[in-house]
This record gives C-alpha cells, sequence and structure tokens, in this order.
C-alpha cells in the first residue's frame, strides 16, 4: 500500500506496542499522568528491546526508499572533493592545515615549518595536487588512526604549546560529551603516561608547554570547575583552581588572543564574568577583570597599540550594562590594575536599544522605557557611533578583535551578519583624540545573494592581513584576505562543488510575513530557477517584500487542500528560533539534490532566534515562548496561501530546541503539513525542566523559565509542551475539522545528554497510540549524542536516509 503522499506502508506491520504505567507527576497544584516514564531507564532490558524494536520497524518502512537513499547519498558524493586541503594557517612557527582523503571518514590535521618570521603568504598548492604532500609536511593528529575500533568519535579540542611540540587533546567516543585529555610530544610521536579522565571539551596547553587548564563536570554535566595539571605528573596531583557553585553558569578556560593571560569565562544565559591569570605565573591567583553583575553579559580581549612613547596596553570590552544590543568599550589599562567597572573606557560602537528590556537588575531611564515600545526595526540613530553603523536596522554589536596591523568589527544589521575593518593606526589616532572610529565595511561580492561574512583563520596578532570567509544559500564558501592599508581584496579557495552544479541556476531571497500580532518575521526562501511557478521573475536577494498571514488560519487539511488544485510546489520549511541563535544563510551540497527536484527551501527566521538582535531574542524566550511557534506556523500558512507552497506537500524540520518548535506547530496547526521530521527534539520540555537533578536543567531556566517556583511559567509551559498536548484523531477532528496529523520522522541518541532519549522516545510512543491515529517512526542511534553520527560519509548516509523521507512525504520518489 502507498498513501498519496508516497510515504510507504507495509500491510499488517504496526508499531511496536509501549506498555503503559502510569506515572504522576505533580508540580504547582497540577497533576500529569505520565504513562511512559519508565523509559528513562536506559539500561533495563525492556528499553533496550523497545528501542531496538522501533529501529526495526522503522528499517522496515524505510525499506522502499531504498533507492532513493541509494541515489541521494551518490548525489551528495559525486559533488563533494573528496581529496582536499585547507588554505594554511600560519600560528608560531609553523603553518597548519587540514586534509581530506577520499574513503576517509575524517579529516588530518598537519603543518609545515615556516619559511622566515615575515614568512605570512601560505604555501602555495593546486587543486589537482591536493593529494601530493608539502615539503616538510608532517601529521599533528589523524582523526582516522585515533578513531579506529570507536564507531563514534569526536575531538573536544586541540590545542598546541607556543613551539609547537607539546598538544593537549582530548577526545569522546561514546558521544555523552565526557572528554578523556591526554598530552602528546609531537617530536617523539608519544603521550604522556597520564590520562585525565571525564573532563569537558576544551581547555589550553599553557605557551611554554609545562602546565595544561581543564574544565570539569558534574553530575548534572554543567562544566563547573577549572583543574591545573602539570605535564608529566599524575593526575591525582592536579589542583582545582576555580569552582563556580551557581548551577546557572557554565565555565570554560583559555589563553587570551595575545597569549598574555590564562582566561576563565563563567557563564549562564544572562550573566557572565571573565578571570584572568598571568601566564608567567600559572600557580598564582585568578583575579576578575570585572565583577560579576547579575543581568550582565561581558566578553574582554587584550592588545595594544604600538606607539613611540611605549605601548598603550588596552582592553577591548563588549557588554551590555548600558544598550540591550551591546556596546564596545575601549579600556587605557595604565589607569590602574583590575578590577576594572562596567561602562569604564572609550566607547567605539554600540547596538541601537529599540525593542529591547534594559538588563535584568538595571532600571530603566525614561529615554530607555521610550524606547522600548519602538519597533525593532527601528533604524539606528546613534551619533557618535561609526558611520557604517548609521541608518541599518536590527543593529547589534557582536565582538570587536585588534591585531597588529588593523582592527576588526563584526556586528548584525538589516538580519545578517557583517564585518567592518579600519587600519590600527588610524583606530590608534581615533581612540586618542576621542572620536568615532573609521571602520569601513566589508562587502561580498555575492550580488542578489543572502550572505554570511565572518573572520576565519586568523589565529595570529601579527598577522599582516584579515582572513574572513563569505557563503550564501547558492554559492559555495570562499576564503579571502584582505588588506586593509591598500584596499586589496584576495580569493584564496573558494569550496568546489562537482559536477555540472552552477550557481546561476539557483536564487535565493528573503521576504518577510506580517503575523497576526503586526511583527515582520523574515523568511529566507531557496529554490532552482524556473522550478517553482510562483517565482518565476521574483526579485531576488534581501528585498522588503512582504506578505500576510491569512486570515482564516485555522482550516481543516482537505479543506486548505482543496485550494490548491494547481499543485504548488513541494516546501521543505525549517526553523530554531531559541537562544538568540540566527539561522544565517548557508551552502548544503545535500540540498542540491531537493532543489534539483522541485522543492522549495525556506527558512523562517522566527523570534527567539538573534536575526534581528536582543529585542526579537527577548519576544521569543520565557512568557513569550509562544511567539516562535505563531511566526513558524503564520511563516507557513502565509507561503501556502499565497500560492507559493502546497500544504498537502510541506514537510517541515527542527532539531533539539527546533524539534521543540516542530512538536508545538504540529499540535497547534496540523493540518499545515504533510510530514514533519523532528531531530533530537526537546519535546518533553515541562518534565526535563522541573526536574533540577537533569543535565542542564538549571541553566535553562534563563532560557525558558523556572516552572518548578514559578506557577505562571509552569502553566504557561504546560500550554506548548509537545508530549503532554498531543491530541487524539477524536479531539483534532473536533478543534481543526480534520483527523489529519503530519507524518513524523524522528531522530534521537541514546547518550545524549543535552536532549535525553527518553523524551523523543515518549514522545513517539503517545503519537503511536491507535487513538492519535499518527504515522511517526524514529531512527534511534544506540552510539552517539547530540549531534548524530560521527564521519562524513555516515552522516552523508544519515542526510540522504532522511531526505528519501522528506522527498517520499511530498510524493517525490525518484
Amino acid at each position: 500500500m502507498v498513501l498519496e503522499n508516497g510515504w510507504s506502508a507495509v500491510k499488517g506491520l504496526k508499531p511496536p506496542e509501549a506498555i503503559k504505567e502510569p506515572h504522576r507527576r505533580r508540580a504547582q497544584g497540577d497533576s500529569f499522568v505520565d504513562p511512559y516514564e519508565w523509559m528513562r531507564d536506559k539500561e533495563s532490558d525492556r528499553v533496550q528491546r523497545y528501542v531496538a524494536a522501533q529501529n526495526e520497524y522503522c528499517e522496515q518502512r524505510m525499506a522502499g526508499l531504498k533507492t532513493l537513499r541509494g541515489t541521494l547519498f551518490d548525489e551528495i558524493r559525486s559533488r563533494v572533493q573528496q581529496t582536499d586541503m585547507s588554505v594554511p594557517t600560519r600560528m608560531n612557527g609553523y603553518w597548519y592545515f587540514t586534509r581530506t582523503e577520499e574513503g576517509k571518514q575524517y579529516g588530518i590535521q598537519c603543518r609545515v615549518p615556516i619559511r622566515g618570521e615575515n614568512d605570512w603568504n601560505p604555501p602555495s598548492f593546486s587543486a589537482a595536487g591536493v593529494s601530493e604532500p608539502l615539503d616538510g609536511e608532517e601529521v599533528v593528529f589523524d582523526c582516522n588512526t585515533e578513531s579506529e575500533g570507536h564507531d563514534f568519535f569526536n575531538v573536544g579540542g586541540l590545542d598546541l604549546s607556543h613551539d609547537g611540540r607539546m598538544m593537549a587533546y582530548s577526545v569522546d567516543v561514546s558521544g555523552n560529551e565526557r572528554y578523556d585529555l591526554r598530552i602528546r610530544d609531537l617530536a617523539t610521536g608519544e603521550d604522556f603516561p597520564e590520562v585525565i579522565h571525564e573532563v569537558a571539551g576544551g581547555g589550553c596547553i599553557t605557551p611554554d608547554g609545562k602546565w595544561v587548564f581543564y574544565t570539569r563536570v558534574n553530575d548534572a554535566w554543567r562544566p563547573y570547575c577549572v583543574w591545573r595539571h602539570r605535564v608529566g605528573t599524575d593526575a591525582s596531583e592536579d589542583v582545582k583552581v576555580y569552582d563556580d557553585p551557581d548551577e546557572r553558569f557554565w565555565v570554560g578556560v583559555g589563553l587570551s588572543f595575545d597569549e598574555r593571560h590564562i582566561i576563565i569565562e563563567s557563564g549562564s544565559k544572562t550573566t557572565s564574568e571573565v578571570l584572568m591569570l598571568p601566564v608567567e605565573n600559572p600557580e598564582g591567583e585568578f583575579e576578575p577583570f570585572i565583577r560579576r553583575v547579575e543581568g550582565v553579559e561581558y566578553d574582554v580581549s587584550f592588545a595594544r597599540f604600538e606607539d613611540e612613547g611605549g605601548d598603550i596596553p588596552v582592553a577591548l570590552v563588549i557588554h551590555n550594562v548600558t544598550n540591550p544590543n551591546f556596546e564596545i568599550d575601549v579600556i587605557d589599562m595604565r589607569t590602574h590594575e583590575p578590577p576594572y567597572e562596567l561602562g569604564e573606557g572609550v566607547c567605539v560602537a554600540q547596538g541601537s536599544p529599540a525593542g529591547c528590556e534594559p538588563p535584568h537588575g538595571h532600571k530603566p531611564t525614561p529615554e530607555t522605557r521610550a524606547i522600548r515600545y519602538q519597533s525593532i526595526s527601528t533604524l539606528s540613530d546613534i551619533t557618535n557611533n561609526p558611520e557604517i553603523l548609521q541608518d541599518v536596522q536590527g543593529l547589534r554589536i557582536e565582538g570587536i578583535a585588534m591585531y597588529r596591523n588593523f582592527v576588526v568589527l563584526s556586528y548584525r544589521a538589516d538580519s545578517l551578519p557583517q564585518l567592518a575593518v579600519m587600519p590600527k593606526r588610524a583606530a590608534k589616532d581615533d581612540f586618542l583624540a576621542g572620536r568615532p572610529w573609521g571602520f569601513g565595511g566589508i562587502v561580498p561580492r555575492v550580488d542578489g545573494k543572502l550572505y554570511s561574512i565572518g573572520m576565519s583563520g586568523n589565529p595570529s596578532y601579527d598577522a599582516p592581513r584579515l582572513r574572513y570567509t563569505t557563503v550564501s544559500y547558492t554559492q559555495p564558501g570562499e576564503l579571502h584576505e584582505y588588506d586593509p592599508e591598500t584596499d586589496t581584496d584576495v580569493l584564496l579557495k573558494r569550496a568546489t562543488v562537482l559536477g555540472d552544479f552552477d550557481p546561476a541556476d539557483y536564487a535565493e531571497k528573503r521576504m518577510w510575513v506580517r503575523v497576526r500580532d503586526g511583527e515582520h518575521v523574515p523568511v529566507s526562501l531557496v529554490w532552482r530557477r524556473g522550478r517553482i511557478p510562483a517565482l518565476r521573475g521574483a526579485k531576488e536577494g534581501l528585498t522588503d517584500e512582504v506578505i500576510e498571514v491569512p486570515r482564516e488560519l485555522i482550516l481543516s487539511y482537505e479543506d486548505m487542500s482543496a485550494r490548491y488544485d494547481r499543485r504548488e510546489s513541494p516546501m521543505f520549511i525549517t526553523g530554531y528560533g531559541a537562544y538568540e541563535i540566527s539561522s544565517d544563510p548557508s551552502f548544503s551540497v545535500p540540498r542540491l539534490s531537493m532543489l534539483d527536484r522541485g522543492v522549495l527551501y525556506a527558512v523562517a527566521h522566527t523570534r527567539g532566534g538573534g536575526e534581528l538582535g536582543r529585542g526579537w531574542y527577548e519576544q521569543g524566550r520565557k512568557l513569550n515562548k509562544m511567539n516562535t511557534f505563531i511566526d513558524f506556523i503564520d511563516v507557513t500558512a502565509a507561503l501556502q496561501r499565497n500560492g507559493i507552497a502546497d500544504p498537502k506537500r510541506t514537510v517541515a524540520n527542527g532539531g533539539s530546541a527546533g524539534g521543540l518548535l516542530m512538536g508545538a506547530v504540529a499540535n497547534m496547526a496540523p493540518q499545515l503539513y504533510a510530514g514533519i521530521e523532528a531531530d533530537v527534539p526537546f519535546v518533553d520540555a515541562l518534565t526535563s525542566i522541573l526536574d533540577t537533578s537533569l543535565p542542564l536543567t538549571v541553566t535553562e531556566w534563563d532560557e525558558w523559565g523556572d516552572p518548578l517556583h514559578n506557577a505562571e511559567v509552569y502553566r504557561y509551559m504546560k500550554q506548548y509542551s509537545p508530549y503532554e498536548n498531543v491530541q487524539d484523531a477524536d479531539e483534532r477532528e473536533q478543534e481543526y475539522g480534520t483527523r489529519h496529523f503530519p507524518s513524523m520522522f524522528i531522530t534521537t541518541s541514546m547518550n545524549d545528554t543535552r536532549v535525553l532519549y527518553v523524551e523523543p522516545l515518549k514522545w513517539l510512543a503517545r503519537l503511536q497510540e491507535p487513538e492519535a491515529e499518527v504515522d511517526a517512526v524514529a531512527k534511534i542511534e544506540v552510539e552517539a549524542g547530540h549531534g548524530g553520527v560521527t564521519g562524513r560519509y555516515k552522516r552523508w548516509q544519515e542526510i540522504a536516509y532522511e531526505n528519501a523521507w522528506c522527498l517520499a512525504v511530498m510524493g517525490i520518489t525518484e
């Protein structure tokens, strides 16, 4: 039997039956009976049997798509240059680069010595000769060798001493994000005998190679303390140097950019603190750079202005104490010893305050109180800002970096990431004169495209030129090198897409949907030219085009489908909308296979993300979280009702917090979707956020609210938490006039520590109850974590597997 949408059902095959054992969850005077909480016992035989049965059921259901899966995998593989190498990047006395070789799952980290202190031009290579070793090349770390015998392999970090001899590295071979840390002498290729088990990823080795600093995690998987290890000694002699008792805070450690300080960063979702220790005194005490202030986020980097009268050491501080979209202050560190104060120094750039609440604990002034009610789209007009930051919308300051010869500013404006740069000598003059800095923008060569731009491969303070990358939805990534002194821009490498790929065959645009509360939500569209009838001749790039959400949103699936006699285009729509993370343009080889089959690819940039600054985030978290779900629903409905996409062939996708989004929209607007792919979905949100013994719970209260101690938050989260809001078919028919519910494809991993496997597993069982009448399958990885499988070929196979299901639901099986 083949359903109308092409997703096959096997006669007589039924999903595994899950035993119901009522478990009562009580909180805030409310009671919820959970029949599947027993699935939390991961090691029990019945959970293991249930997982195996679900995987077998999924394989049986997917059997009819084996040919399509193979075709998609072959298309991915045929488009990727499998033997390749990155452009070498200089760090101290070596040029470092990564090789990939056909048939090997992982990259190989390599290096060659520099040819002299003034050698800033990377070793040359040709595309045809990437398989040939460079003169003096040596392998630093080969993941293919290191991963032998492991189904899962992930590197938590590689860090090298200044002379390039000593390397600290950490690996995870289960997916649970607890790493084993080792130190290797690259001169001999041998590891020191000590192994430090179950540490967090990251850490650093001091420039002299004598000390390693690392973080440990507690039972809730929170990196909470920093330890010091002397290379060559037993780990039992290690010393704890910092411990943050606040359960909301994650701790990390590393070297400052100028390698003069060891830096500890401790931060929650809304508050941060930086502590510092000179590298020449590794056994000393860490001191705060700026003392922690509740509700204030800040970060700092260190540099210096070279001056004839002596260098001027400066600290570049980005913070939100006076501006929710952040500002950058430059502090002359000659004035006094740390700690410093927030707001100290000279402000050189600041974001727009429009649409944002003031930081927690800071009373709004009459001016900020008035501006709170301005639209997020208000154009910035800050007189002491650099000219390049004037007259843009959604202005948010992201960061600043100072090198020996130039200064780079990263910011977000007009819903896209941006870069600006200026010579350092000019920055020094502007700083000493107290005037706005004269940054100039870097404009990507991507006419008519939606681009992402960012710094890349700039680890050395002494680098004379800036490296940056650009990418769009339809144009592969490029690595450039820019000299602000001469205004010369050189393309170092463009990602290769093999076969008959031509960027001109594809189009992209950003338009806006006016959702039901009047806000304008950006949506990005990507398609193959000539394949989407409604977009023939459409304006491309960043547009001001606005479409309205339909007034009659609640229609049955049958009513929605009846309006589409012309068979509008199939659509794959995705979103995230959490943690102020922006879904910025990126290129994807697997996506080409969908576009070539006439699928419209859409990204809904919902509130809760960071596309339009801090206000966009604030309007989609805590007691505003429903905006994220409504935005996604309204964007979908607007695209369908304006004749761009067919609801009978619309598939939605989201992962993690985006998986929560998928579960919510499936419950709230099932009539809009033929299918939904939910990856590692956070779908039992309320149960998890109530349990402080689970990983991440307390740290997540700043994102979702605290339902354990706040009844209003509890009631609000209970409205949308997907698992406990799944309706039976009779209830859907009564509310929506249809028994329809999207076909569901769910992924999860048994070793996931961010979204525990039990959440999607319980949700799956609820969806598969006969009364729900939902066609749901799940692919459950038994040896992986939150990011799924590792190894590029394995990942391509997984993507082909998932995309085959999506295409089949759209009715595309060839």
